[in-house]
């Protein structure tokens, strides 16, 4: 019997293990006495039995080929062409988003100066610049299209500062006020917005679109483009609070009382159930009048509560 392994069956027997390499005798051996093989002359390398392994044909190098300059060449254009039919639409949602971030921006300075007042017992005062953008060299600063600024101003000792309806025109920080009044926070600039005066929806029920929302009862209870939103005479003043011309001067002002009741100021002074001031995008100083990206900002006069309404 051969020494070496014990199959324990016929079907073991007949097994062969694919992972085991199969040397074959060279024609150069012979069998001992003994049975075992024994080699006539030293071969350096032993024969393989490779019937049975194959090893997988390489690739023609012809074959394996990378894209043509053609090929990249039309793929970047067709690129080129969606960037060129998707840009509008990108601008138009930056549009909206500009308009957007805007008017809650606003929202944040009007509740500022509610909160403001509430707390500490005095009138505060919001004003509304516009001027071109990109940022003007000139000082004072000229009205223009594109950057809004707004003010928030108080009453040091809580008083109104003045009585009654407004006969005239009043500066507010004028003589003899230059010292009455208290910045309160920093300038705030919003670029790519325009105000704008909107017409009178159709205030139908429920009143929660911008086509739906409530009416204001007139321009004096509205901010925007037009000079009478809202008309003359009203409270002024500048920026720095005390200067006599200082770099920015407010017209447009909204006034909110000690208990938090909001008005924007006009000539018969008379508190609304309701004021708006109208946001429009703009692409730097050029208003976008194609845009339908419009916000209309709310506040309540009793309450002082803002809502904004967007198309």
């Amino acid at each position: 019997m051969t020494k070496g392994r014990t199959f324990n069956s016929v079907k073991e027997r007949g097994r062969v293990n694919p992972q085991v390499a199969i040397t074959c005798p060279s024609p150069s051996t012979r069998r001992g006495s003994h049975g075992a093989l024994r080699s006539q002359r030293p071969t350096k390398t032993p024969q393989r039995c490779c019937a049975a392994f194959t090893l997988p044909k390489q690739r023609d190098p012809e074959s394996i080929r990378g894209f043509t300059l053609l090929e990249l060449l039309i793929v970047v254009g067709i690129m080129g062409l969606l960037l060129v039919l998707m840009a509008p639409a990108f601008k138009y949602i930056k549009g909206g988003t500009d308009v957007t971030s805007a008017a809650y921006t606003i929202q944040g300075v009007l509740d500022t100066a509610r909160t403001y007042a509430k707390a500490n017992n005095a009138y505060t005062w919001v004003g509304f610049f516009e001027e071109n953008a990109p940022d003007p060299s000139s000082s004072p600063a000229n009205p223009g299209t594109g950057r809004i600024v707004m003010s928030i101003i108080a009453s040091k000792d809580g008083t109104m500062l003045y009585t009654g309806n407004l006969p005239s025109s009043m500066i507010l920080d004028g003589p003899p006020n230059q010292t009455a009044l208290i910045q309160v926070g920093k300038l705030t600039k919003i670029d790519n917005v325009h105000l704008k005066t909107f017409a009178a929806p159709t205030s139908t029920p429920p009143p929660d679109t911008f086509d739906t929302r409530p009416a204001v009862g007139s321009t004096a209870a509205q901010i925007g483009s037009d000079p009478s939103t809202p008309p003359n005479p009203s409270l002024t003043f500048h920026y720095p609070v005390g200067s006599s011309t200082g770099q920015y001067t407010f017209t447009k002002v909204i006034q909110f009382s000690p208990r938090g009741e909001g008005v924007i100021t006009n000539n018969s002074y008379t508190s609304a159930p309701v004021s708006e001031i109208g946001l429009q995008p703009t692409h730097g100083a050029t208003v976008d009048t194609n845009s339908t990206n419009l916000v209309a900002i709310q506040f309540t006069g009793l309450g002082g509560n803002v809502k904004i309404y967007r198309k």
